[in-house]
């Protein structure tokens, strides 16, 4: 089960699992397939450990094996900010825009040598039985000086790979799904899944 509300991820993370030919040996459910799952707390100061949170409670919810992500962006001249709390950095309830118009804001003056940031994504595998993994990918790139392209969801826009020269949101999702944190992380999480899935 992949444990997440986020439609976005859950679309990404299953179009990424059927290139890899992940989606050929498993099924896959989401949240959404669980209408009781009760809201879980991210009280963890890493990817890793949020990650397990979620699948841990995904896990012992569902009595199935767990798969939870947690991703950020993580701003070098911000000290590693917003990292773990990306998704809430202009408050508990921000939307994707006012995260975004925050990054800005913090970054406002700064010039292009100054903007570097990496998204990272980390996956955990939670199993009813208590066993647990954690994998990790990343994508190094930039934060552009406003908002570019229609595409994507979260910092998407605001993030620039200067091997293509286009943010998140400018790239088609067959090119974002090729180079981004999360294709990394699945592409490791591909290779531990089929023996944590046989015990």
């Amino acid at each position: 089960m992949i444990a997440t509300k986020n439609r976005g991820k859950v679309a990404e993370i299953r179009q990424i699992m059927e290139e890899l030919g992940l989606l050929d040996a498993i099924d896959v459910l989401c949240l959404a397939d669980f209408p009781d799952y009760p809201d879980v707390e991210e009280t963890g100061d890493t990817f890793e450990e949020n990650a397990l949170i979620k699948a841990r409670a995904a896990a012992s919810h569902t009595a199935v094996v767990a798969v939870a992500e947690d991703s950020g962006i993580e701003v070098e001249a911000l000290g590693g900010a917003p990292g773990v709390r990306s998704g809430r950095f202009a408050g508990p309830d921000a939307t994707d825009a006012a995260n975004n118009e925050k990054l800005l804001a913090r970054l406002s003056g700064l010039p292009d040598k100054r903007r570097g940031a990496r998204f990272v994504a980390v996956i955990a595998l939670a199993g009813p039985d208590g066993r647990e993994r954690t994998v990790r990918g990343e994508c190094r790139g930039s934060v552009a000086d406003a908002p570019r392209g229609a595409g994507g969801f979260g910092y998407a826009p605001l993030f620039f790979y200067p091997h293509l020269g286009k943010t998140y949101a400018e790239m088609s999702n067959t090119e974002k799904n090729k180079i981004s944190h999360r294709r990394r992380a699945i592409e490791e999480l591909c290779r531990v899944l089929p023996e944590f899935l046989a015990g």
